[in-house]
């Protein structure tokens, strides 16, 4: 029984990446004593349910961000996204359509946006860096000219369904917003980790070309990230409109790094080929408690951002530090 216990123990510790969501997550708990002894408000009940709710839109883009990032690529589109999904949708509500229709045409909108960026990087070979730095010009114009250069009023009582569903809502104690969120992170948790389409995400970051002769379908298979990508992003952006009561043209600015954030914090590498979801929760995570400790602490918002902003590139740097190591020694093996 207690050979068993300890094989188990091997093989989840044996997982490519889990390595790093302990280390992040030890880092988590550390953090979180640390600003309870700074103010003790910071475990009440009422400061958890909002914290758990700040946390919520940031998981969310960080899993589209992640299974990009795990195919080797990049979606700085992911903000603009949010703001054209958020602008998209509460412009039609404003103008009378149904708020449910609304959330489908946006959903749409924002499939196009993740279709054309997978078609840019794995047909057009653009460098996804340039391709996605297009798309999150064109998405962040789209939600600038739907209501012509205005934010939106209020989407009206109409649509209070609609806010309560994404945002105000409550299902067993908990916000909706966090159900949805738990919801997200199963499902392509799911398709990530025990799908063949998650196989051959891991399979083209890890080396495109190897992939691409195995019979992996690298064209179709970087769309799918991408859309994965988009349907994320369209999420917080509904989100963004339900919390609001009304449609930002700024909605979902610097959303591309808070993705990135989550992503590389939590130990999905910027190289592809590595990450676990799992650690994207814990990156979130830590992004969340970061800002909301150190609010509790009285640090203004420059210092909030240099701090997430060193910890990202740490982040990043260890990984190449880490990985380029591993390569040298298995050439000179």
């Amino acid at each position: 029984m207690v050979n068993g216990k300890q094989n188990k123990i091997k093989r989840i510790l044996s997982v490519r990446g889990m390595g790093q969501v302990i280390t992040v997550t030890i880092g988590l708990i550390i953090l979180c004593i640390v600003f309870s002894i700074v103010n003790p408000i910071f475990f009440s009940g009422k400061n958890i349910a909002n914290l758990l709710r700040q946390i919520a839109p940031i998981l969310i883009i960080g899993i589209g961000q992640s299974y990009v990032l795990i195919t080797g690529n990049i979606d700085l589109s992911i903000g603009s996204v949010v703001g054209m999904s958020c602008m998209i949708s509460a412009t039609m509500m404003t103008k009378g359509v149904n708020p449910w229709a609304a959330v489908f045409i946006t959903f749409i909108c924002c499939l196009t946006v993740g279709l054309l960026n997978g078609e840019l990087v794995s047909k057009c070979k653009l460098p996804p860096f340039i391709a996605t730095l297009g798309t999150m010009t064109i998405a962040r114009g789209i939600a600038q000219i739907v209501n012509n250069n205005y934010n939106t009023g209020s989407i009206g009582e109409k649509a209070k369904g609609f806010r309560n569903f994404f945002y105000y809502g409550k299902t067993a104690g908990l916000y909706n917003a966090i159900w949805i969120t738990i919801v997200m992170w199963i499902v392509f948790n799911f398709l990530l980790s025990k799908t063949r389409t998650g196989r051959h995400i891991y399979a083209i970051g890890s080396n495109v070309d190897a992939a691409r002769l195995s019979g992996v379908n690298v064209h179709s298979t970087t769309i799918k990230a991408y859309m994965v990508s988009a349907i994320c992003a369209c999420t917080v952006g509904l989100m963004t409109c339900a919390t609001t009561g009304m449609g930002t043209m700024d909605a979902g600015n610097s959303y591309e790094m808070y993705a990135v954030a989550a992503s590389v914090i939590g130990g999905v590498s910027t190289l592809g080929g590595q990450g676990l979801l799992l650690g994207t929760v814990v990156g979130a995570s830590i992004w969340g408690v970061l800002q909301n400790g150190l609010q509790f602490a009285g640090a203004p918002v420059a210092i909030r951002n240099i701090t997430i902003g060193i910890i990202v590139v740490v982040s990043v740097l260890l990984d190449v530090v880490v990985r380029t190591g591993k390569h040298r020694k298995r050439k000179v093996s």
